[in-house]
């Protein structure tokens, strides 16, 4: 019976379980043995935990068991189902009851599953895995995504990520009302990047492709550059309007250089996504 979130309660984890339902919410089946109907529910209960998988704790009190602990609750006939949340008791059914009447009545407490993938992200985020957190994030339907902490949590993952460019447009999305100090700190560290991001050497090729724009050799290092600094969208856009006319420009320097940079990009990195099937549509 006993999983990581289906447990049988005694005395020594029934306080522990109730102060749990501060973090996730806790259904308690009461039951006896000796009286069938509050057995014939168990496995329809198990089935309906397993599932929901950790979505809520399923607790089974054996009140001939553990008499104590069936007194302390004050529960009057059996079997008697009870959801627990932040330490109390929020809702419950006494009497035989349907699968599906515990069910309707335990997922109107449940968080949605949008909830449980953002609840997720967030804690992606929190241990770093910001790759992981923005896949989560962009996952959600949109109506979720338009909401602005939401947005602000993916302009934080482009960041992190250095998608610059495409955390630059998310940030001019943010709607007024969250452009509070998180908002504040995320333009900030934008803007630095893009200081740096403006070398003296970006510069310098910059102006000899505009004097030379059949220089190849000159438009190469200059891509190559903007990958240095993370400014990967500019770099394989410069490379594909070459590629568009000539797959083998430059001796098929200019596609060696943008599979590199695709290649160092990785895969899950969405502007390498976007520029490596536009990469492919000219190739096959």
């Amino acid at each position: 019976m006993q999983s990581d979130f289906i447990i049988e309660l005694n005395e020594q984890n029934f306080r522990r379980t109730i102060e749990q339902s501060q973090q996730t919410p806790v259904l308690i089946h009461f039951w006896s043995p000796s009286i069938a109907e509050s057995t014939q529910i168990i496995n329809d209960l198990q089935a309906l935990a397993n599932k929901h998988q950790g979505s809520f704790i399923l607790a089974f009190l054996n009140c001939e068991s553990e008499p104590t602990i069936a007194s302390q609750f004050g529960v009057q006939s059996l079997p008697t189902i009870a959801l627990f949340s932040n330490g109390q008791a929020i809702d419950g059914m006494a009497g035989t009851q349907p699968i599906e009447s515990i069910s309707t009545m335990l997922e109107k407490h449940l968080p949605s599953q949008d909830d449980l993938v953002l609840k997720s992200a967030i804690s992606a985020m929190e241990q770093g895995q910001h790759q992981e957190a923005l896949s989560l994030l962009q996952n959600l339907p949109e109506s979720l995504r338009l909401r602005g902490d939401i947005k602000l949590a993916i302009a934080d993952c482009m960041l992190e990520t250095n998608q610059f460019d495409l955390a630059k447009v998310q940030l001019s999305s943010i709607p007024l009302e969250y452009q509070d100090n998180y908002f504040k700190g995320l333009t900030a560290k934008l803007e630095l990047h893009e200081q740096a991001a403006d070398s003296p050497e970006i510069k310098t090729l910059e102006s000899k492709l505009a004097e030379e724009p059949l220089n190849l050799s000159c438009l190469c290092d200059l891509a190559l550059q903007y990958h240095q600094v993370s400014r990967n969208e500019e770099a394989l856009q410069l490379l594909l309007s070459v590629l568009k006319k000539d797959l083998n420009a430059h001796d098929g320097e200019v596609k060696k250089v943008c599979m590199d940079i695709l290649s160092a990009l990785g895969q899950g990195n969405t502007i390498a996504s976007k520029y490596r099937r536009h990469l492919y549509s000219l190739l096959y």
